[in-house]
């Protein structure tokens, strides 16, 4: 195959962006003027970028270089590499703070115009900034910023997207579909995270490759899943979710009981009149972004139980239905065998689908012995071992259907704080055992006095 041409990317001066260094992470300008010290390309890439460009604060600040993995441990002696498919460098500083870097990657064969299409591919390569911006997603994440003259580099009209409110593939949209089908995953999140649209194209293409979403393993789907619900803006994802027809292909048990109007126009990306189910699918999702801008994150257990409510309603009449105490085990259990069956596809935890079962089988019973103002609970129910979780999603249920600020003081609707990220042990290249103390911890960082 023949070296493609290399386009003439649109370079944006300081004068004409609004992004200040000041804006930057200080660890993250570190690391860029330590590569360009050293004789290598290094830019502020994806995300970063394009947060800062929309007068964000960044999440993360990753960057993309011209090193390679082997040159970037050398040159940053507390860091480590991971990754399989393709391989990053993490770069640690004090208070557990990681900056990510990574090497620009080549255009896949499969992602130019006449080669075979190859679904999840593994063929990673080195390449160059053109190739990388083209080798990204969303145009919108293939914009560079470089520390050299503080301007912005586009290869792929991200600037024009921004500007417009678009979220578009780069590239071919059925091509990078069919390359991979999580893309249109990530095309609704960022689409719902900013409010933006998406370009007609993207989304007819969505529409046309949803079965490939079946190609895709479960844990990658369920992974991106959580990503979309604790983004805080899960009620418009459900709701591009739903129009573009991923929904029903994550969730297929949810066929005949969340509908759209059947003569909606094909490239309405609105729902302007959602269907009861639809209603309180969405208001259920409203209470999880709630939390989510008051700073909480929903466990796992708790996400998919407001998420699968409506169809509980639907399938076991939850819940109105009424039930004494004998009744509610046995209840939990025939939920408990219907969890297995409809969320099989996604391959969720043994224990999640307990939880699962836990919260919604008893919702009934916290509903039909709810005291009066002023009164306490039932002992009986108090001190069940599992009142506090069940509470907990009680208050988000009444809480959703209030339309009110969600409970955030009760500790059991949070998740699990994330696991410290271990640093690299062993040795480094000159022979000093790393991992019991930061190769920064004397002179400064990078030996550059504080």
């Amino acid at each position: 195959m023949s070296e493609p041409l290399q386009p003439t990317p649109r370079v944006i001066p300081r004068s004409e962006h609004p992004i200040s260094r000041a804006d930057i992470d200080r660890e993250a300008l570190k690391v860029m003027h330590r590569l360009r010290d050293e004789g290598f390309l290094a830019y502020l890439v994806g995300g970063g970028v394009r947060d800062l460009l929309l007068g964000k604060k960044p999440k993360d600040f990753d960057i993309s270089t011209s090193a390679k993995p082997g040159e970037l441990r050398k040159i940053f002696r507390n860091s480590r590499i991971i990754g399989r498919r393709f391989r990053l460098v993490q770069v640690f500083f004090p208070g557990g703070k990681i900056i990510e870097v990574s090497t620009f990657r080549c255009r896949s064969e499969f992602e130019l115009n006449g080669g075979e299409i190859e679904t999840l591919a593994s063929d990673n390569t080195f390449g160059n900034p053109a190739e990388d911006a083209f080798r990204r997603d969303l145009t919108i994440n293939a914009l560079f910023y470089e520390i050299e003259n503080f301007t912005v580099i586009d290869y792929t009209g991200g600037v024009d997207d921004l500007n417009n409110r678009l979220v578009r593939l780069v590239g071919d949209p059925d091509r990078r579909l069919l390359r991979d089908p999580a893309r249109m995953l990530r095309v609704i999140r960022h689409a719902a995270r900013a409010d933006f649209a998406i370009e007609r194209e993207t989304w007819r293409a969505i529409g046309r490759h949803l079965d490939k979403l079946a190609l895709c393993p479960d844990s990658r789907l369920r992974d991106e899943l959580f990503k979309d619900l604790r983004a805080g803006a899960s009620r418009r994802w459900a709701e591009l979710a739903l129009t573009s027809g991923v929904f029903l292909e994550l969730f297929p048990f949810y066929r005949g009981i969340l509908t759209i109007p059947p003569d909606r126009d094909p490239d309405d990306q609105d729902l302007p009149d959602p269907a009861p189910e639809v209603a309180l699918l969405f208001k259920m999702l409203k209470v999880i972004d709630r939390l989510a801008a008051a700073g909480g994150d929903l466990s796992e257990e708790l996400i998919f139980a407001l998420l699968l409510l409506p169809w509980a309603g639907a399938r076991f009449d939850l819940p109105q239905r009424e039930l004494s105490r004998a009744d509610a085990y046995r209840f939990s259990r025939k939920l408990r065998d219907q969890l297995d069956q409809v969320l099989a596809p996604l391959n969720i935890k043994r224990s999640t689908k307990e939880t699962l079962a836990m919260l919604l089988g008893n919702l009934p019973l916290l509903l039909h012995n709810r005291p009066e103002e002023g009164r306490d609970w039932p002992r009986w129910l108090s001190r069940k071992g599992y009142f506090r979780q069940c509470l907990a999603f009680y208050e988000l249920y009444l809480a959703a259907l209030r339309d009110a600020p969600p409970p955030v003081e009760l500790k059991e609707v949070m998740a699990p704080p994330a696991a410290p990220v271990r640093k690299p042990r062993g040795r480094s290249p000159s022979g000093r055992r790393q991992g019991r103390a930061p190769a920064f911890a004397k002179g400064g960082i990078f030996g550059l006095r504080k």
